[in-house]
């Protein structure tokens, strides 16, 4: 039988905690954040706004590094378009997997019985 060890479980969910303090929230999500926690607690919708408004900013930044590129503007390299748009991409799979999970969410609460 093996003897697990208190001391290193310990540790290993000290590593863990610092590691998620340690994560850095975008600029505009985190200025959103910030300002809904100081008015009266969290406000989904605001954060869910910025979110949004993120997701657009970056395919639209993506779809203007792809035109410059397709007209031969010499400034924007392939590897530049081709990071925008993974960025717009991996952005809008998130915010539809965060719609799923609301619809998710909301279809369970209208199922719950009172």
């Amino acid at each position: 039988m093996i003897a697990i060890d208190g001391g290193k479980i310990e540790a290993m969910v000290a590593q863990m905690r610092n590691a998620v303090s340690s994560v850095k929230l975008p600029n505009s999500i985190e200025s959103s954040v910030n300002q809904t926690q100081s008015s009266s607690g969290v406000d989904f919708a605001q954060i869910f706004k910025s979110h949004l408004e993120q997701t657009n900013q970056l395919q639209q930044n993506a779809q203007q590094l792809g035109q410059k590129y397709t007209l031969g503007d010499s400034s924007v390299n392939l590897s530049d378009v081709m990071i925008g748009y993974q960025k717009s991409s991996i952005a809008l799979q998130t915010t539809v997997q965060i719609r799923n999970r609301l619809v998710s969410a909301y279809h369970d609460i209208m199922n719950m019985q009172v």
